[in-house]
C-alpha cells in the first residue's frame, strides 16, 4: 500500500476559543462556555474553553450538567465570526498548499496530504506539521493541534487519541506504532468512525479493543456489518484506501435536498402548515438554482414531547419530473394533511426531495400548463439571483409576516445560530 504522508489539523476549542480571543481573555484561564440563554438551562454547551475542560466538565453537555459550584460566563455563539477565523485559518493554509491537497472536514478541522511538499520544503511531516500549527498560533492566537500520519485514518486517530492529549500538541503514527500504542486502547468509541452503536455490536462479537478486531472471525464480522465491516478491519490494522484524491473526485449515487426544523415552541396544526410552506419555497429556490427537478418527495413531523406518540413519516412517488413551487407546495400540503395528527402539537419538521436528475429531464403531463409553469421557473431563478445580491430577506411574501411564520428569524442564523 503506497504511504501518503498526512495531517489532520484541529483548532482547539474553537467557538470558545474565538469568543475568547475577541475580548482578549486566555481560553487556558477563562471559565466560558458558548451556548445560546434564551434556550434554558436544558441549552446545548456548543464549545467550552480548556479551563473549563481541566475542571472535568465535558464538551457538548447541557448547562444544568455543570456543577453550580463552578462560575463561568455565558455567551451566545456568533456563527459569521466563527466563519470569519475559520477562512483565515484557510487562507494561511493556502499559503503554503494547494486547495487540491486539502479537505476541510469541518469549521474547526482539516486533512491535508502533505507527502507532495516534503521535497519542496525540504522537511518531514512532523516538522511541517509544527510549522503549520505554529503558523495558525502566531497570526490568529487560535490554539491548534495536529495528528501525523502515514494515511488518513492514522492522521486523524494520531490527533484524536495522542495530540489532543499532550503538551506539544501533535503527534505521529504509523502502522507499527498504531499497533504498539493504541490495539489495547479503551473504549473503542474514541476511535474514528466507531459510535457508541457499532461498539455495542462490537462488544457481543468479544471485540473490545483494535487487536481483537484485527483478529475476529471475517464471516462474523460480515454477517453483523455487511459491506462495511471491511473499512473497520482495516483500521483495526492500521490502513485506508481512501486518498485525498478520492475525497475531491467522490460524488453522491443518489442526489437529495432536505430541510428540517426543530421549532422554538410546540405549534398548531395549522401554525405548522405556515411553516411547512415557508420551508417548502426554499427548498424548492435551492432545487432550482442547482438545476434539478425531483418526482419524488418525503414529510416527517415529531410532536410535542408532552406527547408520547410516534413520528409521522409519509412519501410520494410523483407521475412528474419538477422544480415547480406550485406542483410540490400542493403536494407535501396533501401528505401533511392525510398523515398528521391535526390534534398534537407540532415540534419538528423536515421535508425531503429525492431521485434528483437533472433539469433537462424535467417531465410533465400532458394537461399541465407549461407556460405557466415555465413563468414560474423564471420568476423562482429571478427571486433567487435578487437574494444572492442583496440578501435573503431582500424579497419575502406576505405569509413571512404573519406571527408564527420562522423564515426573516431562520434568515439572521449562520448554522441554526445567530451570527
Amino acid at each position: 500500500m503506497c504511504i501518503r504522508d498526512s495531517l489532520c489539523i484541529d483548532l482547539k476549542c474553537f467557538y470558545a476559543s474565538v469568543e475568547c480571543i475577541e475580548r482578549n481573555l486566555d481560553p487556558q484561564t477563562t471559565p466560558l462556555v458558548v451556548a445560546d440563554p434564551n434556550r434554558s438551562k436544558g441549552a446545548i454547551c456548543l464549545a467550552i474553553t480548556p479551563y473549563l475542560k481541566n475542571k472535568g466538565i465535558r464538551n457538548r453537555c447541557r448547562l444544568y450538567e455543570i456543577p453550580e459550584t463552578i462560575y463561568y460566563k455565558i455567551v451566545p455563539p456568533r456563527m459569521k465570526k466563527y466563519i470569519e477565523y475559520s477562512a483565515k485559518v484557510y487562507g494561511l493554509l493556502l499559503n503554503f498548499i494547494a486547495k487540491e491537497d486539502i479537505h476541510v472536514y469541518s469549521i474547526d478541522e482539516c486533512f491535508i496530504d502533505i507527502k507532495p511538499y516534503l521535497h519542496l520544503y525540504q522537511k518531514t511531516a512532523q516538522q511541517m506539521g509544527k510549522e503549520l500549527i505554529d503558523l495558525i498560533e502566531r497570526k490568529t492566537k487560535l490554539i491548534a493541534t495536529c495528528g501525523v500520519g502515514t494515511n488518513l485514518f492514522l492522521a486523524k486517530i494520531a490527533l484524536d487519541l495522542i495530540a489532543k492529549k499532550n503538551s506539544s500538541r501533535i503527534a505521529y503514527l504509523n502502522e507499527p506504532l498504531y499497533k504498539e500504542k493504541l490495539w489495547n486502547y479503551q473504549p473503542l468509541s474514541d476511535f474514528w468512525q466507531i459510535g457508541n452503536g457499532i461498539e455495542k455490536r462490537l462488544h457481543r462479537l468479544n471485540i473490545y479493543t483494535m487487536k481483537d478486531l484485527a483478529f475476529a472471525d471475517k464471516k462474523r464480522l460480515e454477517n453483523e456489518f455487511k459491506s462495511a465491516w471491511i473499512s473497520l478491519y482495516e483500521h483495526a490494522w492500521g490502513k485506508e484506501n481512501t486518498t485525498m484524491q478520492d475525497i475531491k473526485n467522490y460524488q453522491t449515487k443518489n442526489k437529495s435536498l432536505s430541510s428540517g426544523q426543530t421549532l422554538m415552541k410546540d405549534y398548531s396544526y395549522m401554525d405548522a402548515k405556515l411553516v411547512l410552506t415557508e420551508m417548502t419555497e426554499l427548498l424548492v429556490l435551492d432545487l432550482v438554482t442547482q438545476k434539478y427537478v425531483t418526482d419524488h418527495i418525503s414529510l416527517s413531523v415529531s410532536y410535542s414531547k408532552n406527547y408520547a406518540i410516534p413520528s409521522t413519516k409519509a412519501s410520494k412517488k410523483l407521475d412528474v419530473q419538477t422544480n415547480s413551487y406550485s406542483i410540490l407546495k400542493k403536494e407535501l400540503l396533501t401528505l401533511f394533511k392525510q398523515n398528521v395528527n391535526q390534534k398534537i402539537p407540532i415540534r419538528k419538521i423536515r421535508i425531503s426531495f429525492s431521485h434528483l436528475l437533472f433539469e433537462e429531464n424535467e417531465r410533465y403531463g400532458l394537461f399541465e400548463n407549461h407556460a405557466a409553469l415555465l413563468k414560474e421557473k423564471r420568476l423562482h431563478q429571478t427571486i433567487q439571483q435578487i437574494k444572492e445580491k442583496y440578501g435573503k430577506s431582500a424579497i419575502i411574501r406576505g405569509m413571512n409576516l404573519q406571527k408564527n411564520a420562522t423564515t426573516l428569524k431562520r434568515n439572521k442564523l449562520i448554522g441554526g445560530h445567530h451570527e
